[in-house]
């Protein structure tokens, strides 16, 4: 039961990993790029845990995809709020 489990968490990480792709190639917003990217990592990270069939909590590979992910988010959002700032004072 539980492989059914990871099946369905790696395909619902996987499906906001490619919405966000497609936004990023409709605006080249950097920021829809790290999302897709750690969503990608999860959806990776979901698919290992099912296919090597042990508790993925016992994994470090599985544990550093999880570590990348969230890193991923909050490269992104500092690179979005420093772009703003850019942007709104060049001149400072």
């Amino acid at each position: 039961m539980k492989f059914l489990v990871w099946g369905v968490l790696a395909m619902g990480s996987l499906v906001p990993a490619l919405f966000f792709l497609r936004y990023w190639r409709s605006s080249r917003d950097r920021l829809f790029a790290f999302f897709a990217v750690a969503f990608g990592l999860m959806a990776l990270e979901w698919l290992l845990a099912a296919l090597g069939g042990t508790d993925e909590a016992d994994h470090f590979q599985v544990l550093l995809l999880r570590i990348l992910a969230f890193v991923s988010i909050i490269v992104g959002v500092l690179d979005k709020n420093h772009r703003e700032r850019e942007r709104r004072s060049p001149g400072s």
